[in-house]
């Protein structure tokens, strides 16, 4: 089974990129602000939630994005050791959605230490519901992520096969497909995880 959530694209960019922002701490750090961003727009367009995104949603640009990400960065800034909890990041979104008057999406974290086959029926569920999930990873010991630790990203989608599942994710502009069997055995103690949405 095979399923994609409808995204959005920048110019050329699946979604946003880090790499646009200016500011020198965003640049480096500011991957659960775009991540948050990234959640809010594909929200604004398909989900009916236009608040979530001060501009428009007709003609998004990387200009706009930009300036969204500023903004989102009091809620979810740079920091020395990053948004390295699930806890920050719901914390941090939460006040955005307060700010902007979303009231009908509950979060709760769904951590790292939990088992593989439990991540791929919740990431199941999520994505068959329209819903992306903010997902942190922390250290790796595969060299395959070296691009992904200490960092949020996007998943929108998943493909199920007989003995593997794999996800679709999005960040710095871009999707991959990673398995989820490799990157949830991360091989260290300290564990990252997803955030999971409720809509009622």
């Amino acid at each position: 089974m095979k399923k994609e959530l409808p995204y959005f694209n920048i110019d050329n960019s699946f979604g946003g990129n880090q790499d646009w922002f200016r500011d020198p701490m965003m640049n480096l750090g500011g991957c659960a602000a775009a991540t948050a961003c990234d959640l809010s727009i594909k929200m604004a367009i398909y989900d009916n939630k236009r608040y979530l995104y001060p501009y428009d949603i007709q003609k998004i640009n990387k200009e706009e994005y930009i300036k969204f990400a500023m903004k989102m960065k009091p809620y979810l800034r740079p920091r020395l050791k990053g948004v390295n909890t699930l806890k920050l990041f719901i914390d941090g979104i939460q006040e955005y959605f307060n700010e902007v008057g979303e009231v009908g999406l509950f979060m709760q974290e769904f951590s790292g230490e939990m088992k593989v086959d439990e991540a791929a029926k919740k990431i199941s569920t999520q994505i068959d519901n329209g819903i992306p999930i903010p997902y942190l990873l922390l250290k790796h010991k595969s060299h395959n992520f070296k691009d992904f630790a200490w960092h949020w990203f996007l998943i929108v989608g998943y493909e199920e096969f007989e003995k593997e599942f794999y996800i679709k994710v999005a960040t710095y502009g871009n999707f991959h497909w990673l398995s989820l069997n490799e990157i949830w055995a991360t091989g260290y103690k300290e564990k990252g995880g997803m955030i999971i949405f409720e809509v009622r």
